[in-house]
């Protein structure tokens, strides 16, 4: 099976304020109880979305105006404190397929670039006004193009900044090593059988 090779992610967006945004709060603790990842995307900011009794706190993820969002705006640092591999899962699950933000945790990022999910860093001062430009007008889709290397929103085009590698393995396909690893079996097991030591 050919890994999807992932160049721009085109679709609305939903902006999610605030710097230092932890996993806990992505997914929190009481939803890792899970055998397999499927269905993370109901914890997803759970307790920043919802009231105890269930009821809406009024996030911007639930807003009328953002449903169907499949880009999210993030502010500083998005992803730290603990390295569960949930938290970026959940919003995999939920149906985002990029992030922008300011900066990202290491670990949350590499899971992320993991899932076919990239993460891109804009200046302080672009992802703000990407923020706003997407309250003002959130039936425009952003377009996040990791050829270019641009987040485009209409008429705006803000230059965005990611590892290369990471960017590289996104746009040639490269991203899914558990998937590379099926895709070669047979050169796998060529390269075992000419090793000595492997029996």
């Amino acid at each position: 099976m050919a890994i999807e090779k992932i160049k721009q992610v085109v679709g609305k967006a939903v902006p999610v304020p605030g710097a230092d945004v932890d996993t806990d709060r992505i997914i929190p603790a009481r939803f890792l109880k899970c055998v397999t990842f499927d269905d993370l995307a109901e914890g997803m900011f759970y307790d920043e979305r919802f009231e105890q009794d269930g009821s809406s706190k009024g996030h911007p993820i639930d807003a009328e105006k953002y449903k169907g969002a499949s880009v999210m705006v993030v502010g500083p640092n998005f992803g730290c404190g603990s390295s569960r591999e949930h938290a970026p899962q959940s919003i995999r699950r939920f149906g985002f397929r990029a992030i922008v933000g300011v900066s990202f945790a290491e670990i949350f990022f590499g899971n992320s670039v993991n899932l076919g999910m990239p993460c891109v860093s804009l200046s302080l001062e672009d992802n703000e006004k990407l923020m706003q430009l997407v309250e003002q007008a959130p039936d425009q889709e952003v377009a996040v193009d990791l050829e270019a290397k641009t987040v485009r929103f209409g008429e705006e085009v803000f230059v965005m900044d990611m590892p290369d590698g990471a960017r590289e393995a996104l746009v040639n396909g490269k991203w899914d090593t558990i998937g590379e690893l099926a895709d070669n079996g047979e050169a796998i097991a060529q390269t075992a059988a000419s090793l000595p030591y492997v029996k």
